[in-house]
């Protein structure tokens, strides 16, 4: 990728004096006064993108940025979504294979709602691994896709395979080079995420009704009571953080060019 696909200091995310959300990765703005907002279709930006999120369940990447993988599908770009698992474990009244054939069928019910690619990493629910070979399974599959953009879990989590899935993102990132902008997104905070402070934030508020399809679609996953419970108040308290009805947000994880200065140590 050319200098132009790194990323810089700006938000990704614009918010319009009407107060409408547009995706505006700074990598890929074009503004000018007669196109103030970039990244939103191809028409506005020639560019177009390649989107990848990696989740850790089926499931974890539509409850997590399934309104923003929504935006930019319906913008014309292109977006997979990489699931680490089938969700074998999640349920002990079936078999490993009964529950993955399920759960398997709900993700890809769900990625056709929103009109993004499902991708199986081939990882165990529940058994996840975080070392040198799974590494470069993920490295393999990532540069496969050739994202410019790529979403996954905080892994500060108490969800062992959501902390393995964060890792195993970060760990294709930093060996290819930096050569993809990195934003990790947020699931069940407070109860399965932890301190996570957004830096950006995506108005999902037009494509809300889309998410929750994509969510609902996981049946097995009792997908009304933890939209209830949880999903739909983080998305109301970004949005009010956002100044929207409703967002969703993001950490983006760069390299700082600066030096740390401690209080007290300044040279």
């Amino acid at each position: 990728m050319t200098n132009k696909n790194k990323p810089n200091r700006r938000k990704f995310v614009k918010l319009s004096t009407a107060g409408i959300g547009a995706l505006a990765f700074s990598s890929f703005a074009r503004t000018s006064k007669e196109n103030p907002v970039s990244g939103l279709s191809p028409k506005q930006n020639e560019t177009k993108l390649h989107i990848m999120c990696v989740g850790a369940h089926p499931g974890d990447p539509e409850f997590g940025c399934g309104g923003t993988l929504a935006r930019y599908s319906d913008a014309g770009h292109h977006v997979s979504v990489l699931y680490l698992t089938r969700g074998e474990a999640g349920d002990p009244s079936k078999s490993y294979g009964e529950s993955a054939a399920l759960r398997t069928r709900e993700a890809e019910t769900s990625c056709k709602l929103l009109n993004v690619k499902p991708l199986f990493a081939g990882q165990i629910d529940a058994n996840t691994e975080l070392n040198k070979g799974r590494i470069d399974d993920m490295i393999k599959i990532i540069q496969s896709e050739k994202p410019d953009i790529l979403f996954t879990h905080w892994p500060l989590d108490t969800h062992p395979d959501h902390q393995i899935a964060g890792l195993l993102a970060f760990n294709a990132w930093a060996r290819s080079g930096q050569q993809f902008q990195l934003y990790y997104y947020e699931v069940n905070t407070g109860s399965e995420t932890m301190d996570f402070e957004p830096t950006d934030y995506v108005d999902i508020s037009g494509v809300r009704d889309k998410k929750k399809s994509a969510m609902f679609a996981h049946k097995t996953q009792n997908p009304e009571e933890i939209y209830e419970g949880f999903f739909k108040t983080m998305e109301e308290f970004r949005g009010l953080q956002a100044g929207v009805k409703a967002a969703e947000g993001f950490i983006h994880f760069k390299v700082k060019g600066e030096r740390a200065v401690l209080s007290g140590l300044q040279s």
